[in-house]
């Protein structure tokens, strides 16, 4: 063990105050961080139940055999093709009417069963096993009666829509399509291709491989999109101030300490010991206080984390953040990668103060006289 790692275990770091401001000031920036990945995890997820990554269409239905599903895949990025139909229609309860868009997706269960939204479910007064009638209008009125298979939870509202799943075949004999016919056909793709630009490229990739109109779901929420553009803006913003609001408190604790040990350092230079290990130990004591001040916040952020997440308790107004409660995603990548940037920041900006050693008097110092 070296002199500087050797004596740095025996001072103790006298700014206690700017621990807790780098423990607080990591909690900040770990929650900010979790939050943004929350957003973007909820409405990733909300945008896939409406619509895919990529939605093609044509004036006329869509014949989806194996020549063009096999074209789509071929595409780099491409999980899954699906054929889908929309359908304006109106649901029916008691006195009770309330317009939808049915989507008629492969999986949609057993004919004349329906998934219905918690939400849609509570202003009808109907749950799961419930008949309920539907109303098709195109041309003339089409009567169906259906059962609620299922009623699913979407904490997220992206518009006022109500999004009721049926399966395909009874929306092709609705609007009267062929077996292999659809209106759109919806492209999955993987997790690489989940940003604005990304998804635009890829949408116009596809197009031109199918001759079809290709639209990104970037470009159909373009919304939302630019409002997780800005939550991203600030949670940069928010990392900035709280990497130099724990850094600068951290280097008023070592000027402190530094003040307060104007003695032991000349005594250190009486000994022998140049200024370059004397400096070199102070900083290490400092870095040992920085990371416990990380390491609180990271245990108390993630705690938070994990009871929000739980419990969801914080709420919000769907109506301005599209979702009913504050989501919460930890990304430890993210985590780790900000908790060295701040360490890193906090130990180059306290190589400032470690520069007044070098103006201390060795002889000065040991008889209690200041710098």
């Amino acid at each position: 063990m070296g002199a500087a790692s050797f004596i740095s275990r025996k001072l103790r770091f006298k700014g206690k105050v700017s621990v807790w401001a780098t423990a607080i000031s990591s909690f900040v920036m770990i929650v900010a961080v979790s939050i943004a990945s929350g957003f973007k995890a909820e409405m990733r997820k909300a945008i896939g139940q409406t619509c895919a990554d990529v939605v093609l269409s044509s004036e006329a239905p869509i014949r989806l055999d194996s020549a063009l599903t096999s074209g789509i895949k071929a595409v780099e990025g491409v999980v899954s093709v699906n054929g889908v139909i929309s359908q304006a229609g109106i649901l029916k309860s008691g006195d009770v009417l309330e317009g939808v868009l049915f989507k008629g997706v492969e999986d949609g269960g057993n004919s004349l069963e329906i998934r219905i939204p918690e939400r849609l479910s509570r202003i009808l007064g109907k749950t799961e096993g419930d008949k309920i009638t539907a109303y098709f209008i195109s041309g003339k009125v089409k009567a169906r009666n259906f059962t609620i298979a299922q009623v699913y939870s979407s904490p997220v509202e992206l518009d006022r829509n109500f999004v009721v799943y049926c399966p395909l075949g009874d929306l092709r004999r609705v609007q009267g399509l062929g077996a292999d016919e659809v209106q759109h056909v919806e492209v999955r793709l993987d997790g690489r291709f989940s940003d604005r630009d990304a998804l635009d490229y890829k949408a116009a990739e596809i197009g031109m491989e199918t001759g079809l109109y290709a639209q990104s779901s970037a470009r159909m929420y373009r919304s939302i999109f630019d409002w997780l553009q800005v939550i991203d803006t600030n949670v940069i913003a928010i990392l900035v101030l709280m990497s130099l609001v724990a850094a600068f408190n951290m280097i008023s604790g070592l000027l402190i300490m530094i003040m307060r040990s104007t003695t032991t350092i000349g005594t250190l230079k009486a000994l022998g010991m140049d200024k370059r290990n004397i400096a070199l130990t102070f900083l290490k004591v400092a870095s040992r206080s920085t990371l416990l001040g990380l390491l609180a916040g990271n245990a108390v952020a993630l705690l938070f984390c994990l009871v929000q997440g739980t419990t969801h308790f914080l709420k919000l107004d769907p109506s301005f953040y599209f979702v009913s409660y504050l989501p919460l995603k930890v990304n430890l990548p993210a985590i780790l990668a900000t908790d060295l940037a701040v360490w890193a920041l906090t130990l180059l900006l306290m190589l400032i103060p470690s520069g007044m050693i070098s103006r201390i008097d060795a002889a000065r110092s040991i008889k209690g006289d200041t710098i």
